[in-house]
C-alpha cells in the first residue's frame, strides 16, 4: 500500500508553558491512523512494522511562540465559501482571548494584502470587531486570486513582525503558503504558516471534509425543489441545475441524496455521452419524459468537459482551468434535441453557484469552522509550520501542505456512496 509522508514541520522545541487552563492537552505523540480498512492496516504493519498516521491536532502543554511577543495575521484567498467569517472570528478570539496574543492583523484581499504595491492597508482584528461577522456571508477581509512574489510577502511579514500567518483557502492558496514557507526557511526566520482548508467543492486530499460543503449541500435543497416543481408544471418539463464542482462532484452527489427529486446526477468523475453508448444521456432522458413527463438534472461545473473538445483552454489567476459552461451547453442541447425528436419540452435552467457560496455557514458547518480555527491556533502556537488542519476518522489532524496538495480528492465511482446516488436516480441511466 502506497502511503504518504505525513511528517509535520516544527520550528523548534516547544519550551514555553501553555497559558491555557482547564483543557485536556494532547500528547506530543498522539496520532490518527491513516488507513481505514482493517485488513490494509494489518498488512501495512506486517510489511513495515509501523503504521502511517497523521499527527493529531489539539492544544499542547508546551508551546513554541511566546504569546506576549507574538503578532499574528489572517488572510482569506480564492473564491468565497460559507464559513469564512466564522473561521476569522474563531482564530481572532482563540488567539486573543485564550492565548492573550496582543495583536492580530487582518490582511485585506488575500495575498495581495502582503504586497505593498497594491496599497491594501491591514486591519486590526479584536474580539469586539469580529463579534458578529459570523452572521454575514463572504469574508470581512476580502479575497483575491493569483499568487504574489513570496520574497515580497516574507519581507512584509518580517517588517510587520508577524510570527504566525494563517491562510484560509483552497488548493492554490495552500500552494502559495508552501512557497512562503520555503522562502521563510531560506532566510532562517521563525515564522509559522498554518492553513485552514477552504473549498466548497470538498476536494482537498487527505481531508474528510472542508467547511462550507455542508452549507452548500443544504442550500441546494430549495433549488432542487423549485426545479422539480417547474418540471412537473408542464408536459415534458426539464429542470436543469448547474452547481459548483470543478474537478469533483461531491456537491451534486450529496445534493442528489439529500433531495431525491433529482433523476440524473452528472459529475466529472463519471463520463457521459449525449447520444450514443451505455451512458448516453439524451436517449435515457427521452424515455423518462415519455413515461414520466418530467425530469430533474443536476450537473457539476466540471462534468462533460470532453464535449468541448477543440475549444481553447483558459485559466484563472490561480492557474486553475476555467471550465466551459456545461450547464448552458446542456440546456441548449436539450432544447435542440427536443425539436429533432418532435418532443414539445420546456427546460428551466437554474445556476445557484454564487448564491450558495456567499451564504453564511449553516448549523454544524459553523461548529466545524470554529473547531478548525481553534485547532489552527493550537498548531501555530506550538510552532508548527507548512501545515494544514485536516479532519480524518472524526478527529482533527495536522497534514503537511505538500501532501494535501499532491492531488485532488474525487468521488470513487465504485464506492458505496456513488452506488447510493445511482440507486435514487432514473433506473435507465447507468
Amino acid at each position: 500500500m502506497n502511503t504518504p509522508d505525513l511528517t509535520v514541520k516544527h520550528l523548534g522545541p516547544a519550551t514555553i508553558p501553555s497559558p491555557l487552563t482547564g483543557v485536556k492537552f494532547i500528547s506530543e505523540n498522539a496520532t490518527v491512523i491513516y488507513g481505514k480498512d482493517a485488513s490494509e492496516v494489518i498488512e501495512e504493519y506486517r510489511e513495515n512494522g509501523k503504521l502511517c498516521a497523521f499527527e493529531q491536532a489539539g492544544p499542547r502543554e508546551r508551546i513554541y511562540h511566546d504569546p506576549a511577543w507574538t503578532h499574528a495575521a489572517i488572510l482569506t484567498a480564492g473564491g468565497l465559501c460559507p464559513g469564512l467569517n466564522d473561521v476569522i472570528k474563531g482564530l481572532t478570539r482563540t488567539l486573543m482571548v485564550r492565548y492573550k496574543v496582543p495583536i492580530v492583523f487582518g490582511i485585506r484581499y488575500g495575498y495581495q494584502g502582503l504586497n505593498p504595491a497594491y496599497g491594501h492597508e491591514p486591519m486590526l482584528l479584536t474580539p469586539d470587531s469580529v463579534d458578529s461577522i459570523h452572521e454575514d456571508g463572504g469574508t470581512v477581509l476580502g479575497s483575491s486570486r493569483g499568487r504574489q512574489d513570496e520574497k515580497i510577502i516574507v519581507e512584509t511579514l518580517k517588517r510587520m513582525n508577524i510570527k504566525i500567518l494563517f491562510c484560509i483557502g483552497g488548493d492554490g492558496t495552500l500552494r502559495c503558503a508552501h512557497d512562503i514557507v520555503t522562502e521563510i526557511e531560506r532566510r532562517g526566520l521563525n515564522i509559522s504558516v498554518v492553513c485552514i482548508p477552504k473549498t466548497i467543492d470538498n476536494d482537498i486530499n487527505y481531508i474528510d471534509k472542508t467547511f462550507g460543503f455542508e452549507t452548500a449541500v443544504y442550500a441546494t435543497n430549495s433549488v432542487i425543489s423549485a426545479a422539480h416543481n417547474e418540471a412537473k408544471g408542464t408536459p415534458h418539463g426539464v429542470g436543469l441545475i448547474h452547481v459548483m464542482g470543478r474537478d469533483s462532484g461531491f456537491i451534486a452527489a450529496y445534493a442528489t441524496l439529500a433531495n431525491t427529486h433529482v433523476n440524473y446526477c452528472l459529475i466529472p468523475e463519471d463520463p457521459f455521452s449525449l447520444y450514443e453508448g451505455e451512458h448516453a444521456l439524451l436517449p435515457s432522458l427521452e424515455k423518462r419524459l415519455r413515461e414520466r413527463k418530467h425530469a430533474v438534472i443536476i450537473v457539476s461545473e466540471g462534468a462533460g468537459q470532453h464535449l468541448f473538445e477543440g475549444e481553447s483552454e483558459r485559466r484563472d489567476k490561480s492557474g486553475n482551468v476555467l471550465h466551459h459552461n456545461i450547464g448552458e451547453f446542456l440546456r441548449d442541447k436539450i432544447v435542440e434535441w427536443g425539436k429533432d425528436i418532435n418532443l414539445d419540452l420546456s427546460v428551466k435552467y437554474f445556476d445557484p453557484s454564487y448564491l450558495i457560496r456567499s451564504l453564511p455557514a449553516h448549523g454544524t458547518d459553523a461548529v466545524f469552522c470554529e473547531m478548525l480555527a481553534q485547532h489552527a491556533v493550537h498548531a501555530a502556537m506550538g510552532g508548527l509550520t507548512d501545515v494544514v488542519i485536516g479532519h480524518w476518522n472524526d478527529t482533527f489532524t495536522h497534514v503537511p501542505i505538500p501532501v494535501a496538495t499532491s492531488s485532488r480528492k474525487k468521488i470513487d465511482i465504485e464506492s458505496g456512496m456513488w452506488d447510493s446516488v445511482k440507486s435514487v436516480t432514473w433506473k435507465c441511466y447507468r
